[in-house]
């Protein structure tokens, strides 16, 4: 079958209906034996609020370069959240999964909102056939954050790390700065077909264009990239939940996230 992708579906107002999570680095290229810092960042359109590192909010965090995945654990409190010194030249990929938090909505045009905006097809339907009430349901939901780090050349390659849902960039933005960049979206064992993917573009003065894309039968998307550019690479899985553990949740997201970098000067 032929693939195939939505290019650009619309321009989305610059207030959002969701809050993403994403690993917001100081600067994406370092020099070998330099530091990497990254934020943890919640909030919209690339701009966000900052978070300290917590074991208690925190899963696991990897750090991955050259096919090796190792632990990262940080200290209570740092702010930035990483922070690491790669000894040798390479594509640095940071890693983080959230613990679970809950939501409880009071409204329910917000998870209508929320519904429509991520495009969960039928959503709503099941909702109202399950004999959900329109409010005090309770979503939880997980992050799994992942960022591309260039240290000296950047080479090497992205690569899953086995995340319930999971962004895997197919090329290297700091080797390859122009053209497009494939992106495949898995949840669980299978690529993701005909999912949502939401990407965040800021050129140099701070300006962000958001646009929507839709992967293939391969899970795959296609993200047009422009040299001086950073984007932001989304995608939500909502699950249903029976609402019999001890969060009482009847809804549970998941949302995957991808930041890079694309060299001003083509690295």
């Amino acid at each position: 079958m032929r693939p195939f992708f939505f290019s650009l579906l619309c321009a989305i107002p610059t207030v959002s209906l969701s809050h993403e999570f994403w690993i917001a680095p100081l600067t994406y290229q370092v020099d070998p034996n330099s530091k990497i810092e990254a934020h943890f960042r919640i909030g919209q359109d690339f701009k966000g609020v900052t978070y300290s590192w917590t074991s208690h909010r925190t899963t696991q965090t990897l750090t991955v370069q050259s096919g090796a995945v190792a632990d990262y654990d940080g200290t209570l409190g740092d702010r930035p959240a990483m922070s690491l010194t790669p000894a040798q030249d390479g594509l640095v990929v940071l890693a983080h999964e959230t613990r679970d938090d809950r939501l409880t909505y009071r409204d329910w045009a917000k998870f209508v909102n929320f519904v429509e905006h991520k495009n969960f097809e039928g959503a709503l339907d099941r909702h109202a056939a399950r004999g959900l009430p329109e409010t005090g349901f309770v979503e939880t939901y997980r992050r799994y954050a992942k960022s591309l780090v260039a240290v000296g050349t950047g080479a090497g390659q992205d690569q899953r790390l086995g995340f319930d849902v999971e962004i895997v960039a197919l090329a290297n933005p700091y080797t390859q700065t122009t053209g497009s960049m494939p992106v495949q979206v898995w949840y669980q064992d299978a690529p993701v077909v005909g999912g949502q993917v939401e990407v965040y573009a800021r050129d140099a003065d701070a300006a962000v264009q958001v646009m929507l894309y839709a992967t293939d039968e391969n899970g795959m998307a296609q993200i047009p990239i422009q040299p001086g550019h950073d984007y932001m690479v989304d995608h939500v899985v909502l699950e249903e939940r029976d609402g019999s553990d001890a969060s009482g949740a009847v809804w549970h997201s998941m949302w995957a996230n991808l930041t890079f970098s694309v060299p001003a000067s083509g690295g």
